[in-house]
C-alpha cells in the first residue's frame, strides 16, 4: 500500500537524499498536498501561492520543482502542450504511476488508475531478457464536455 503523501513523509525523503526542506520546497510542496491529482505547471503553482500572498518568485518555484522532482518526490510529466506538468511521484519504488488522458481541446488531465498493461510487460520481459521498472501510458482524445 502507497505511503500518504503528509509534508512529514516528504520531508524524510528530502532528508534521505541529503536535502534540507527550506521554507520555499515546504510552500511549494504545500501547493501539492492541497491539491491532491492535479497536475499542476510552474505557473499554476505561482498563480496559487500569489493568491495566498506568498512572496515566493517564480524562478524559486521552477527550482524547488525542478530539484523535488530530480529527487524523485515530484513526478514531471509533459503532455506535448510545451507545458511541464508535475505531481507528488509515487510513495514506493515499485508502484507503477498512473495514466493519463489528456482532452486536445480543453487540454485538462485525467488519471485512469487501472494498470492493463502487467501481462505485456511480463512477456517483453521473457522475450526480449529487458527488465521494465515503469512506463507511462498517455491517451489523447476530447472530453465529455469537448465531444
Amino acid at each position: 500500500m502507497p505511503e500518504k503523501v503528509t509534508m512529514d513523509v516528504l520531508k524524510q525523503r528530502l532528508q534521505a537524499r541529503k536535502h534540507k526542506l527550506t521554507t520555499q520546497r515546504r510552500t511549494v510542496l504545500k501547493v501539492f498536498i492541497e491539491h491532491p491529482g492535479e497536475h499542476l505547471s510552474a505557473e499554476d503553482v505561482y498563480g496559487i501561492l500569489r493568491e495566498q500572498s506568498m512572496d515566493i518568485g517564480l524562478a524559486t518555484v521552477y527550482r524547488s520543482l525542478d530539484l523535488l522532482a530530480e529527487l524523485g518526490i515530484l513526478q514531471k510529466m509533459e503532455f506535448g502542450d510545451g507545458c511541464s506538468r508535475y505531481e507528488v511521484g509515487t510513495m514506493t519504488p515499485d508502484e507503477h504511476q498512473h495514466h493519463h488522458m489528456i482532452c486536445m481541446k480543453c487540454g485538462k488531465v485525467f488519471e485512469f488508475q487501472d494498470d492493463l498493461l502487467d501481462k505485456l510487460e511480463k512477456d517483453i520481459c521473457k522475450k526480449s531478457g529487458f527488465k521494465i521498472v515503469d512506463h507511462q501510458v498517455k491517451f489523447y482524445g476530447y472530453c465529455r464536455e469537448c465531444q
